[in-house]
């Protein structure tokens, strides 16, 4: 027999999205047998459209914890739970009709996993988020189970986990559910890939929102201390690029390293960005297919600049606990 489930979900300001979230959630095919939406001090009407569903019925409970950040949230949400597996999503998505179905399936295995990561897509709307989607959000030709960090967009693991990884961490307010991901590895905890438990996630609506997400995933990541190579690697390229540009004038051969370069870069998203294309207008496609670049480096100079203030915000808190 299948375990009992609970869904948790921290809310903020999400009154434009709360309703489609909550459609998809109240239609799956596998109900979960606890709902628990933590508010962390909307002010917006996040709230009051809740408390009209849980009022027509739905077997919602609200929990409302002002102040709190995704992490505190999170952990009071599943606090407030009794199930021995917890599913986590995010508002903002939207759910396939047989996600928690399919999230929670590996469970009822004989030899279940402890953690089940579930898998999400792009869901955008125009041009310019269709580009950003494909920059940024990998699709199933990109995983690697033995290497995919599951987002807490669409996970499920055991309560026992949470408890012996030590829940969310509640110091970091981004990059959180890497942080908590890289916990119960290092407890030793067993992972399975569900790529058919799939969310709909839409990408930031412009270049500005996107700016700041990735602002903030990289203060997240100096906070917490996180891919330090690959943030290194980011600044020697960028440092570096003007003096190879330099280079090039007197040594012409270099143009076409920079460009098998730039080429490799950009072939990813590119070839995500194919699969969007033919719903596209004409118009369309050449818009998107123009902010690729761009878009990369909006979200490289994002994390350029993110990062050291996490940095900073690590040093500083270790130098005030020496």
């Amino acid at each position: 027999m299948a375990e009992q489930v609970a869904l948790v979900c921290s809310v903020l300001n999400e009154g434009a999205a709360i309703d489609t979230w909550l459609d998809s959630l109240l239609a799956q095919t596998r109900p979960p047998d606890e709902i628990v939406v933590a508010d962390g001090g909307s002010r917006d009407d996040t709230v009051a459209r809740v408390r009209a569903r849980i009022a027509g019925g739905a077997p919602i409970k609200l929990i409302e914890c002002p102040g709190t950040n995704i992490s505190q949230a999170r952990n009071a949400a599943i606090a407030a739970t009794r199930a021995p597996i917890i599913a986590v999503t995010d508002c903002g998505v939207r759910l396939e009709p047989d996600w928690l179905e399919r999230l929670v399936a590996p469970f009822c295995k004989p030899d279940p996993p402890d953690v089940v990561a579930g898998f999400f897509r792009a869901d955008p709307r125009g041009a310019f988020e269709a580009a950003l989607g494909a920059t940024t959000l990998i699709d199933e030709h990109d995983l690697a189970p033995d290497r995919f960090l599951p987002s807490s967009r669409s996970v499920a693991f055991k309560r026992a986990a949470w408890l012996e990884g030590g829940g969310y961490p509640e110091w970091l307010d981004h990059s959180e559910d890497v942080v908590f991901d890289l916990r119960l590895k290092a407890h030793g905890f067993r992972f399975e890939l569900e790529p058919r438990a799939i969310v709909h996630f839409r990408p930031r609506p412009s270049p500005r929102a996107f700016f700041r997400q990735y602002y903030h995933y990289a203060r997240g990541d100096g906070r917490a201390d996180l891919w330090r190579r690959r943030h290194a690697i980011r600044y020697a390229t960028y440092c570096g690029l003007p003096l190879v540009l330099l280079a090039a004038r007197r040594w012409p051969r270099l143009w076409l390293a920079i460009l098998v370069a730039a080429t490799a870069y950009l072939r990813t998203p590119y070839r995500r960005l194919l699969a969007w294309l033919p719903g596209m207008s004409p118009r369309e496609r050449v818009v998107a297919l123009a902010w690729v670049p761009a878009i990369r480096l909006i979200g490289d100079v994002a994390k350029m600049v993110g990062y050291p203030v996490g940095v900073w915000w690590r040093l500083r808190a270790k130098g005030r606990d020496a």
